[in-house]
């Protein structure tokens, strides 16, 4: 029989335990669980071309290092083939450097802090609409017929378009800053939530509905913990659109904040100033990421990757 996580929820048991082991033999022993027997939908030995197979720690550990070290090595030997303006590629340490001289001045810490706050507001904002509409629409076919075509249609406006806009209705101050973000975010994130509930099994559903229970419990019980890590996963993916629409949000009307450090910089080609602000950005944006992961985590334990 298979085993059970503690903590897993009901639905998830079901699916678990509906699930066989099947064995495939080779032709070359052809005997059921022969020394060259292959075992389906259990442990698999670890391995590199393994279509979703498991990887040894070593070998994670290895690629991860890669990954992170390739770009590096790359920009120290481009930097150092002089094939490239050193005002359009800096070193380094002159990255490094501008990085501790804003640190330093104070300016990081202040550009960030006020950078992050439009961020977090913003993408808030965003989630408090996406979250009851997306559930809404994917529960509720009439729901859906109802919102989905308007948002089909909005999402693919570029939301910078909107900016003049914003800057007209809004003025000169935080709103149109925060606005952008909530364009930005919420109709993408109402579409994916909508679409983490739909991949609820309508067995499930029915299931419930059969064992006596109404709407309200079977959405508190069954819907949301089953979109739940997917829910989470949606605001994972708009949270990084967000970082992305703060840089062009501080372009406009903005005193502070690491957009306006960045087109300062620019001005004056402190290419080192840019390169030292785009990894803070990059930082941050990884920070939220693996916060949210965490919580995802944490409240469905069975969904950890």
């Amino acid at each position: 029989m298979t085993s059970l996580r503690p903590g897993q929820p009901v639905f998830d048991r079901l699916e678990v335990t509906s699930r066989s082991t099947a064995v495939v033999t080779d032709g070359a022993s052809g005997a059921r669980g022969g020394p060259r027997a292959r075992v389906l939908g259990g442990r698999r030995q670890p391995g590199f071309w393994r279509m979703r197979g498991e990887i040894s720690p070593r070998l994670n550990v290895v690629l991860v290092a890669i990954s992170l070290a390739a770009p590096l090595v790359a920009w120290v030997l481009l930097r150092a083939s002089g094939l490239v303006n050193p005002i359009f590629l800096p070193s380094v340490n002159e990255v490094v450097h501008s990085a501790k001289d804003m640190v330093t001045s104070g300016q990081l810490a202040g550009d960030t802090w006020a950078s992050s706050r439009r961020v977090f507001i913003g993408f808030g904002l965003a989630i408090l609409i996406a979250v009851p509409l997306g559930l809404a629409m994917g529960s509720f076919r009439s729901i859906n017929a109802l919102f989905e075509p308007v948002i089909g249609f909005v999402r693919y406006m570029p939301a910078t378009a909107f900016l003049p806009l914003l800057l007209i209705w809004l003025g000169l101050g935080e709103g149109p800053k925060v606005a952008l973000i909530v364009i930005g975010t919420v109709f993408f994130n109402t579409l994916m939530i909508a679409n983490a509930v739909w991949q609820v099994p309508s067995e499930l559903i029915r299931v419930a509905f059969t064992l006596g229970g109404g709407n309200v419990s079977v959405f508190r019980k069954v819907i949301f913990p089953y979109a739940l890590p997917g829910i989470i996963d949606a605001a994972r993916v708009n949270l990084a659109a967000a970082w992305n629409l703060i840089v062009v949000a501080e372009l406009v009307a903005a005193d502070n904040g690491l957009g306006v450090r960045i087109f300062r910089a620019q001005r004056f080609l402190r290419t080192e100033e840019i390169f030292a602000l785009l990894l803070v950005i990059g930082v941050l944006g990884v920070t939220s990421d693996v916060a949210l992961r965490l919580v995802r985590n944490r409240l469905s334990p069975w969904s950890q990757e």
